[in-house]
């Protein structure tokens, strides 16, 4: 996709501009001089007021993402919110225009999705994993009623109006698409009884068994969503073998128009639920049924073979977000947002959430020359004058606010845009801290949520040296910026709002997580508002 060649192309660029002229210790040192007695420098640190608001998200952009969500988060402050999924379908490689054989009979249709999990242990040929929210698991602790449909919405790859460019989904079905008024067929509807209980995702190894007596055999499946679909109806038999040898089942392009995919509706119970991160890169529909191969056993009955038909869910997948409680805190905050002395507090929320704006220096221009007051002093103060060692902003978490948050529900991570230019700052680029643990990535530019000993938020800390740096060497205007939560610090792709120039990071988009901070307002009070903190060296005249 065009959006993942550009971001990678930004990415390359700064990567090497980072081998060519960064060689840094991540820890902060003071200069010292050989000669004895004597210094002509001095090292010291300021604070300097920042602007910090509230912006709502306009529907997100949610097709093309790397993983997605299913399920409902209930937030202490942000309320309900539930993640549906339509995905499309095909058919593997080689297996369009399928020979169903003779007299073919379905036995069954299973729908298989992996969860993200991880092993913990094997003992005595059993595996124990895990699922938390490091994982992919979120309010793991009450089912939803989950609706399996066929989805008859045709999801394009090319936009309509602008052949060059691909399609466009979004989060909110009321803006773009309302995927109810398109369904084709119920295949699944949890009741919550023993036979058909409503979903909950388990962390337990699943074996299954084929064969009996001799030829029985086990195979053992890491944690997964693994389902019957209804076959008490004719509709698999009419969909799929009344078409052998059809036109619908001949190629990839006629496969994809006839059987347009599933939508998995997600619904709370009892105004809870859970969420979790699936991985339809091996999700699969198998329709397992037998054919008669024209011999007959010594009964003289006819000697049947089991054979599998598999439906890859591939292609096209869009999430659609709902603010069941109309999400009324962002709303609010939003339309009150006070751009000019800031907000006292910043309401930060993932998916089709909100952000903070940052604006690093005062905004007013009372000698209306088109350059604000405090850049201007700020350049004047520092250019060809002061070396920047180190400059941070710290985010701090307003505990007042968050104290209904379990630990596991305060992000983690937070990620800082550059506003202007739609990528993250330089310094994230500059820091090379990778970890197997994605959410571990990039920790110097972006500190780990910071805790205190009952496990609470305290404070985030962003490095923006080379940013400021930027700014004096280069002039560069790059003054405003935008702080989001993340579930993932190396997902960056630049993801679009609806009718919006706004752009959202694909991690903040898969993230249901949301926090509230103390803003940079002068009334915060100052050990917790945001503040611009910068050490310097300076040369002593």
């Amino acid at each position: 996709m065009k959006k993942t060649i550009k971001a990678l192309k930004v990415t390359s660029l700064l990567s090497f501009i980072t081998l060519a002229f960064v060689a840094c210790d991540k820890d902060f040192s003071t200069l010292e001089s050989d000669i004895q007695g004597s210094q002509n420098f001095s090292t010291d640190s300021e604070k300097l007021a920042v602007i910090t608001y509230n912006q709502k998200f306009a529907p997100v952009q949610t097709n093309g993402l790397s993983s997605n969500l299913l399920g409902a988060y209930k937030d202490p402050v942000y309320g309900l919110t539930t993640a549906s999924i339509v995905t499309q379908a095909a058919l593997p490689v080689g297996s369009y225009d399928p020979d169903f054989g003779d007299s073919p009979e379905l036995v069954s249709v299973i729908l298989t999705i992996p969860y993200f999990s991880t092993l913990e242990s094997t003992t005595d040929g059993e595996s124990i994993y895990s699922m938390t929210a490091k994982d992919s698991l979120y309010n793991g602790d009450s089912e939803i009623k989950l609706s399996i449909y066929e989805n008859g919405y045709f999801l394009k790859d090319f936009d309509s109006e602008n052949v060059e460019e691909f399609q466009k989904y979004y989060s909110n079905a009321n803006t773009t698409i309302n995927f109810d008024s398109h369904i084709e067929a119920t295949l699944l509807e949890t009741e919550g009884t023993i036979e058909n209980p409503h979903f909950k995702p388990s962390p337990a190894e699943i074996t299954i068994t084929t064969g009996e007596g001799d030829d029985e055999e086990e195979e053992k499946l890491t944690p997964r969503f693994r389902r019957e679909l209804n076959i008490s109806t004719n509709y698999w038999q009419n969909k799929f073998f009344a078409k052998e040898g059809m036109s619908e089942l001949s190629n990839a392009n006629n496969f994809k128009n006839y059987f347009r995919g599933l939508y998995f509706k997600a619904e709370a119970v009892n105004e809870d639920g859970n969420l979790i991160l699936l991985d339809f890169s091996s999700a699969t529909i198998e329709l397992n049924y037998t054919n008669d191969t024209g011999e007959v056993d010594d009964e003289l009955n006819p000697i049947l073979e089991d054979q599998t038909l598999q439906i890859n869910l591939t292609g096209n997948r869009v999430n659609i977000f709902e603010n069941v409680d109309d999400d009324n805190t962002i709303i609010t905050a939003d339309a009150a947002a006070n751009t000019v002395d800031g907000d006292h507090k910043l309401y930060l929320k993932g998916g089709e959430g909100a952000m903070a704006v940052v604006d690093l220096f005062d905004t007013a221009d009372t000698d209306n020359n088109g350059m604000f007051d405090a850049y201007e002093d700020f350049i004047a103060t520092y250019k060809d004058q002061r070396l920047i060692n180190e400059a941070n902003l710290v985010f701090y978490v307003d505990q007042e606010a968050t104290a209904a948050f379990t630990k596991d529900q305060e992000p983690n991570r937070v990620i800082i845009y550059d506003l202007k230019n739609n990528i993250p700052v330089v310094d994230y680029f500059l820091d090379l801290t990778n970890s197997i643990e994605p959410e571990e990535s990039r920790d110097y530019h972006s500190t780990i949520l910071e805790r205190d000993s009952d496990g609470h938020g305290v404070k985030y800390k962003i490095r923006l040296t080379e940013h400021l740096n930027n700014i004096l060497l280069r002039d560069s205007m790059n003054l405003k910026l935008g702080l989001m939560v993340t579930t993932n610090a190396n997902e960056i792709l630049q993801f679009s709002t609806f009718e919006s120039d706004d752009k959202v990071t694909s991690g903040t988009v898969m993230s249901p997580k949301g926090t509230v901070l103390h803003g940079g307002n002068s009334n915060v009070a100052e050990e917790n508002r945001v503040q611009l903190e910068i050490f310097y060296t300076e040369p002593k005249n």
